[in-house]
């Protein structure tokens, strides 16, 4: 585990099912950690529980989706660590947007047609800080958008005035209003043209690099993750199958474990080799052949292995636990048979 001074959110076994006759497990004993100041970026393939991951962490989650197991802990940088699964209600509404803030997939559904941005601004600082009056919060709100690069004259216009770019960041700039420590960002460039998306991307890094929040940043979008994130955790059937530095497990030739930067897992080596890389050699593009499994169903053995073209007998019977990878930087996990295979054969090359 990382030294305690440099954590802001440790998850620790959380699992999330959505009520009903079959239960849909969602999401499925996820563990992490985000140090300060740091972009833990989140992948994988629609419905593998990224999503849900975030409501969870945020304590947002409705029924019928309910936490069935773990904890959450955040660490503020003054005070003393807080057990979000044991807040009330009342506690819950002043953690949020003061210390953890949510930039929401779809800006266009999380603003209030009918209401203008800057009313929008106003109910924030009215519930968080009653002590501003009007005046202060229309310069605050000002300031907010100007930061996000939007005229603040915008403020008196409704979110059907602005383009989808326009939203997003209108969104973003609500969600660092009280100035949060960490950001959950759940697919924020999502439907935005290319040239929108890097505009985006650039604001937050520019934000973060001003502000110092952290962020998790959630998108089933690798490439997209191999730019921005510190870190990076890939999921799969609601589970993180690989947790890894970022700039450590960009190379994608070879097989999984091949070298000491291609990943340890096939999942994310299918991924990475899915998509052009726009810098290196041209190469043939490949696809994940099969579907993703039914997150009701209690399927034996490793979740990826009807798509995996390296699964071995064990991956048909025995769930992989996540387990450091050989040979790599420390805190790179993966839940695969063939890392416990890696692992084996080290020490059977120890001992000889």
């Amino acid at each position: 585990m990382t030294d305690r001074t440099d954590v802001i959110l440790r998850v620790a076994g959380v699992s999330v099912e959505y009520a009903a006759r079959r239960p849909t497990r969602a999401v499925r004993d996820v563990s992490f950690e985000l140090r300060r100041g740091e972009v833990l970026g989140i992948a994988g393939e629609s419905g593998c529980g990224k999503s849900t991951l975030a409501y969870a962490i945020a304590r947002l989650l409705r029924p019928p989706a309910r936490l069935t197991a773990g904890s959450i802990t955040f660490y503020p940088a003054h005070g003393e660590p807080l057990d979000l699964m044991a807040l009330t209600e009342d506690q819950l509404r002043e953690f949020r947007w003061t210390r953890v803030a949510m930039v929401f997939q779809g800006a266009m559904n999380t603003l209030n047609p009918v209401t203008s941005i800057g009313r929008q601004f106003g109910d924030i600082f009215a519930a968080h800080r009653k002590d501003m009056d009007a005046a202060a919060r229309a310069r605050r709100t000002s300031e907010l958008l100007e930061m996000v690069g939007i005229d603040p004259r915008r403020a008196h216009g409704f979110p059907h005035e602005l383009s989808g770019g326009m939203r997003q960041r209108v969104g973003i700039a609500m969600a660092l209003a009280l100035e949060p420590e960490l950001v959950i960002m759940d697919e924020p460039t999502t439907a935005l043209d290319v040239v929108v998306q890097r505009e985006i991307l650039d604001e937050i890094e520019r934000l973060r690099e001003e502000f110092g929040f952290s962020v998790v940043f959630i998108t089933h979008d690798l490439s997209l993750l191999l730019e921005i994130s510190d870190r990076l955790a890939v999921m799969y059937a609601g589970q993180i199958v690989e947790y890894a530095p970022t700039e450590l497990i960009g190379a994608a030739a070879g097989g999984p474990g091949q070298s000491s930067s291609a990943p340890a897992h096939p999942y994310t080596q299918g991924l990475l080799g899915s998509f052009p890389d726009m810098r290196g050699e041209r190469r043939e593009l490949h696809g994940i052949p099969g579907s993703p499994p039914d997150l009701r169903a209690d399927a034996p053995g490793c979740p990826f292995a009807p798509r995996c073209p390296f699964a071995f007998d064990p991956c048909h019977t025995t769930p992989p636990p996540v387990l450091p990878v050989p040979g790599r930087a420390e805190g790179w996990l993966a839940a695969c048979h063939l890392v416990i295979e890696q692992a084996s054969r080290a020490r059977q090359h120890d001992h000889a």
